[in-house]
Formats: structure tokens, C-alpha cells, sequence
């Protein structure tokens, strides 16, 4: 006989399963939503199902997985976990497009103490918005309750992604050389790193204006809150056009600790300070807590999201393929790291 104080229950021990299966109910229209031809099986067959595509000779398949971080703290704090969602997919989507991929199928991972269906559905339903917008397939992923290992009121957020390349076709830096020039595209925000740091320095301040000199603008809460952007869109037709030469997806380390991942060995960068935008949230954030310049850029991405290393002969055809600008902020040199020049 049981003692009187064990669970004799999956609920009394704290699962739900009726929770998991309303879950489950709730995002299955948005995942069916996101099936590509590709898809031969998805949701519930335990393991989903993925015809390559045709045309490629030697096809490479690309996989990273990653998360958004304590991001999910904030977003479940201000209200907004969709958005969430669609920021889990457009990082892993730029984590791949580095290397040249197109992004094939994705799988997400939710997790915490309690199933709350209608929050996973918010979350999986941005996850849904952000692979339709970029025709990735959601092909699975799994919903789990874990009480005693998540702390309650708080949810993980995870997710895989598998992309495609022509082997020929990877980008890997290799070819990168002395003198060629490096171009930006605009962040928008701080995307999905350095939230815990910024989290801290904006305890507190998130319903204030972003602009104390302005109240009509929008909240700290708000933009700490942008998204964060996919760049596979802006950039295929210049990779395809074969003038990528590197890439650069700016998370977690900043500007020095990302750049060098693309370059050769004895190749470093040096970038003009001031050369592109820094979104105000980046000024907000250093004030309120007194942060060094030297801090600012090993956390966060400063309004950089993506950089791409071209010839100097290529720099007009690639912002002739490019929809959206493309600052010139650098050049590679001979060395190692991250130079930041402030001299102009």
C-alpha cells in the first residue's frame, strides 16, 4: 500500500497530460500550416519525414540548434512570447545562411514546470509565423512538463534547424583575403543575446520611454523586445551570385567575438566606429548602468546582425542585389581579432 503522502498519480506528481494534449490540439493547425512538398510526415509520427530536393550533385545538409536565451524572461513578463518564437527560427536560420545553407525543416523544443496551453501555442504559433515567412517546414519537436527541474512560471525555448548546400557552393571564409571590405546589415535591436545583462540594467525601466525626451516613443520594454531579424531573404541572391566571401552572425560576443569565426588564420578586422546606426535601446542601456564602450561590444551586437565579407570590386553589386542597406563598416587586414577605429 502506498504511503498517504507519495503521489499515486502522473498528475499528482505534477504532469499533466490532459494540459499536453490540449497543447498539442492548440498548435497543430499552425504547424501544418508551415509543410513545404518536402514533408512526407510531421506532427505524431514520432519522427517526421523530409525528402531532400532535386538539382543539387553533391548536396551538403547544414544543422545547428540554439535558443533565445533569457529573452523568454522578459517576454513572458511584458506579454509578448509569440514573438518569441518567430526569434528562435530567424536565429538558427542566420546561423546556417553563414555557411550558405537554405534552411530546410526546423524542430522546436518547449519546456517547463507547468503546461500552460495557451501559452505554448503562442510560442509555437511564432515559431509557425517565422517558418512560414521564410518557407521552413516545422517538422516536429516535442512539448515537455518537468516539474522539479524548470522553476515555475518560467519556460525553455529551443530549437534545430537542417538546411542545404551545394558542396562547391559553402561558404567557409577560406577565401578571404587582405583588403577585402566588410558590410553590415542592421540588427534592428539586440536580437536574442546579452539579455541577461540587459535584463539587469533595465530593471524597472521597462515602461519608461525608450527616449526620456520623448514621451510619444516606444517603451525600453518594447524595444529590448525587437525582434530578431532573418537575413537569408536579403542576402541569397548575392550568395547565389557567388560575391559572399564570408559571414558573420552577430550573437552572443559581439562584433569581436564573432567576426573572427569567418576569418582565416592571420586575418583580422578593422572596423570604423560610427559607420553604421546604433540603435538608441544600445545608448539607453550603457547609461543606465555606466557600462564600458569595451563591455557594450563584448555582449552585445551593437546594431550589427549580419556581416558579410565581399572583394572591393563586388561592394556596388552587392547593395544592387541587397533590399535593404549595407554599411560599409571595415576592412580585413593582416593580424588577428577585432580592431575598433575610432580615428576618422
Amino acid at each position: 500500500m502506498p504511503h498517504p503522502s507519495n503521489p499515486t498519480s502522473y498528475a499528482a506528481a505534477g504532469v499533466n497530460l490532459d494540459a499536453a494534449d490540449e497543447a498539442l490540439s492548440r498548435i497543430k493547425a499552425a504547424v501544418v500550416s508551415t509543410y513545404t512538398p518536402g514533408v512526407l510526415r510531421g506532427l505524431g509520427s514520432f519522427g517526421g519525414q523530409f525528402v531532400l530536393p532535386s538539382g543539387y550533385r553533391e548536396p551538403v545538409l547544414v544543422a545547428s540548434s540554439d535558443g533565445v536565451g533569457t529573452k523568454t524572461r522578459l517576454g513572458m513578463a511584458l506579454g509578448q512570447p509569440r514573438t518569441l518564437g518567430s526569434d528562435l527560427v530567424n536565429h538558427c536560420i542566420n546561423d546556417i545562411l553563414v555557411q550558405g545553407a537554405k534552411p530546410l525543416f526546423f524542430l522546436d523544443y518547449v519546456a517547463s514546470a507547468r503546461l500552460d496551453p495557451e501559452l505554448i501555442s503562442e510560442l509555437v504559433g511564432g515559431v509557425a509565423d517565422a517558418c512560414v515567412a521564410s518557407g521552413v517546414a516545422l517538422l516536429g519537436g516535442e512539448t515537455a512538463e518537468m516539474p522539479g527541474v524548470y522553476v515555475e512560471g518560467e519556460v525553455d525555448l529551443v530549437g534545430t534547424i537542417v538546411g542545404i548546400v551545394e558542396r562547391s557552393a559553402i561558404i567557409d571564409g577560406t577565401g578571404i583575403r587582405e583588403g577585402d571590405i566588410l558590410l553590415a546589415l542592421e540588427s534592428g535591436g539586440l536580437q536574442t543575446n546579452g539579455f541577461s545583462l540587459a535584463r539587469a540594467l533595465a530593471a524597472g525601466h521597462e515602461g519608461e520611454p525608450l527616449n526620456l525626451s520623448e514621451g510619444l516613443s516606444p517603451s525600453l520594454g518594447d524595444a529590448l523586445m525587437a525582434p530578431h531579424r532573418a537575413f537569408e531573404q536579403a542576402l541569397r541572391p548575392a550568395i547565389d551570385a557567388g560575391l559572399v566571401q564570408g559571414m558573420a552572425h552577430i550573437t552572443g560576443g559581439g562584433l569581436p567575438g564573432n567576426v573572427p569565426r569567418t576569418l582565416p588564420e592571420g586575418l583580422g578586422a578593422r572596423l570604423e566606429v560610427g559607420s553604421w546606426p546604433v540603435p538608441m535601446v544600445f545608448d539607453r542601456l550603457q547609461a543606465l548602468g555606466n557600462v564600458s564602450d569595451e563591455e557594450m561590444r563584448r555582449v552585445f551586437n551593437m546594431g550589427v546582425g549580419m556581416v558579410v565579407v565581399t572583394r572591393p570590386s563586388d561592394v556596388d553589386a552587392m547593395r544592387d542585389l541587397c533590399p535593404e542597406p549595407l554599411h560599409t563598416i571595415g576592412v580585413v587586414e593582416s593580424g588577428d581579432g577585432v580592431r575598433f577605429d575610432s580615428s576618422s
